[in-house]
């Protein structure tokens, strides 16, 4: 009876199609279905009155096309076999799924040039074994080889040879007077590291049992790049390793090497019995941060002191290249895909979340602060010294005061120092200059509410109110015109019909029922309104004295569709505003 063959085949997953056609291959041929796959033929129908041996040979045929197949279809990764699970053939299978992994020679160039970048930048560490080392030269020489191109063993000799640590140059010098290294082989190259290594992890270790059971382990003692204060060991043994430390009573490392030696004396506090790094009276009076941007492979530092500043300070960092603050309610604008980290003194890195713009409130208004990151895990908000210089800004630090100006001298900032440092909050008064006064123009801006600037200079000139002094220009900026104000949409200039008499036409519309009622319990109002377009585009928020103080404002200010007059002369005729003052009367003698 015929044996059947039960190794089961590699899977082919996307990846290892040159190493999954080789195995693939004879498996294949083991089982004797390979001509079914490298022939392709077709089984013709019996005719008529066939022998038995016809009969069998059809048979025969049939199943190892069958088996090639199913041999296939077990041999691939479950989304493989969806892309092939309706080719009629196994010799159409194999051949699609060489056209699909196998790649042109132009793709596998490529792949060879990745890999051999990949071995030229090798190196090995200190803490590398020599096995493990070469074991992952070898494997990137095989992939290469697989893809069809030379790669001797002569290459990977002198590799090792010139990426050894300086440990292994007595070995290598021994190697030169003794033996050719232009001939040597690879095998014989690594007998002879690894018998140096076996002895060099022999004398750390007394009790060591084997090779490689005591190799140097990578960051003993470490945990995500932390080191562990707990376990004080050598970086080249395991636990276990050594007797039982008469200082510490662990088992990780010489008692030479304790950090609770009696005769080592601390660098930190001058005492004896342990060393600088377990010092418990090492104490840090700032902690030194640093910004790593990812995209840009820049470091920039910040200093994060340690104070009980409230939240809604800002602590002027000399050091801080970047403002900074953990609170996201503060920011106007906020560019989430700014992303980067911030590494802090001891070295862990905490995420950046985002860069915007921060709108923060003050004694004399809204103050904007541009360029402002975002980082969620800081304690305290940062104002950066050098990104204020960078915008043109002067800071200077003076009689235990930190002075900060504008670019044309204008004093805008007095900070007094407090616990070595000084904190900004805008909500103080004593660290807002009111040094200069404010200007006739913006005076007149917050007066009439922010009205544009370019209607109220329309007012003056053709004398459409009294009382309204002489006005610059150009409005200077104002940070509530620019954080606050909506554009309104304009009048149609012509339309097919106007009133032409008072209550002629008449647009309201009922806002209620509110929330909240007015001081006077009200929850209704009544609106008379120019446009039901333009209510839509005023503020929400306008209600009860709120909207009687804005109604007011319309009506006194001048609009496109009357010429040169005010909604309040117009409906008394006789009377004009004089803006800040009262209702006059001008009428003219009947």
């Amino acid at each position: 009876m015929e044996e059947s063959l039960t190794v089961a085949p590699s899977i082919l997953d996307g990846d290892n199609y040159e190493t999954w056609a080789v195995r693939m291959t004879v498996h294949l041929q083991a089982l004797d279905v390979w001509e079914a796959v490298e022939e392709n033929y077709e089984v013709p129908p019996l005719g008529a009155n066939p022998t038995v041996a016809q009969m069998k040979l059809h048979k025969e045929r049939r199943t190892r096309k069958a088996k090639a197949k199913a041999c296939l279809f077990a041999a691939v990764s479950p989304s493989i076999f969806i892309k092939i699970m309706k080719i009629d053939s196994a010799a159409e299978i194999w051949e699609y799924l060489k056209e699909e992994y196998k790649g042109d020679e132009r793709i596998k160039n490529m792949q060879v040039m990745n890999l051999i970048r990949e071995f030229e930048m090798k190196k090995m560490r200190e803490s590398d074994a020599v096995k493990d080392y070469a074991a992952q030269l070898l494997s990137i020489a095989d992939k290469v080889r697989l893809l069809g191109k030379e790669f001797s063993n002569e290459k990977i000799v002198q590799k090792i040879l010139v990426t050894l640590p300086e440990k292994y140059e007595a070995t290598i010098s021994s190697l030169e007077n003794s033996k050719d290294l232009s001939t040597i082989s690879l095998t014989e190259l690594l007998h002879s590291l690894e018998a140096v290594e076996q002895r060099r992890l022999m004398r750390q270790g007394d009790t060591t049992e084997g090779a490689f059971q005591a190799r140097m382990q990578k960051n003993a003692g470490h945990k995500n790049g932390k080191m562990n204060n707990n376990k004080p060991c050598s970086n080249n043994q395991k636990n276990g390793v050594f007797p039982p430390c008469p200082h510490c009573k662990k088992t990780n490392h010489s008692p030479q090497k304790c950090w609770w030696r009696p005769d080592v004396k601390c660098n930190k506090c001058g005492k004896q019995g342990h060393v600088e790094r377990i010092c418990k009276n090492q104490q840090q009076e700032e902690t030194s941060a640093a910004v790593d941007y990812c995209q840009e492979e820049q470091l920039f530092a910040a200093t994060c002191f340690a104070n009980k500043s409230t939240s809604e300070s800002w602590l002027v960092d000399s050091g801080c290249t970047n403002h900074m603050t953990n609170n996201q309610d503060l920011f106007r604008e906020l560019d989430r895909t700014t992303i980067s980290k911030v590494r802090i003194g001891n070295g862990e890195y905490i995420p950046v979340k985002g860069k915007g713009t921060v709108a923060i409130e003050s004694q004399t208004g809204l103050k904007l602060i541009y360029d402002v990151l975002f980082v969620p895990d800081i304690d305290q908000n940062l104002l950066s010294v050098g990104q204020l210089v960078e915008k043109e800004f002067k800071v200077y630090f003076e009689d235990r005061n930190c002075i900060i100006k504008d670019a044309e001298g204008k004093e805008v900032f007095n900070i007094k120092m407090k616990g070595k440092s000084f904190a900004l909050n805008l909500l103080e008064d004593e660290h807002t200059a009111i040094l200069q006064q404010d200007s006739t123009t913006m005076f007149w801006d917050r007066r009439v509410e922010h009205f544009h600037h370019d209607d109220v200079l329309y007012m003056k000139k053709n004398q459409i109110v009294e009382g309204l002094p002489d006005l610059e220009k150009d409005l200077p900026i104002c940070a509530t015109c620019q954080y606050g104000k909506q554009t309104k949409l304009s009048f149609p200039k012509k339309i097919s019909w106007r009133a032409t008499q008072k209550l002629q036409l008449v647009h309201t519309d009922v806002g209620g029922s509110q929330k909240l009622p007015s001081l006077k319990w009200n929850a209704n109002n009544v609106w008379w309104i120019s446009k039901n377009a333009i209510l839509e585009m005023e503020c929400k928020q306008f209600w009860a004295k709120t909207a009687s103080r804005a109604v007011y404002f319309l009506n006194i200010l001048p609009t496109k569709v009357l010429k040169k007059q005010t909604p309040f002369e117009v409906w008394f005729e006789y009377l004009r505003a004089r803006l800040g003052v009262c209702i006059y009367e001008v009428k003219e003698e009947c």
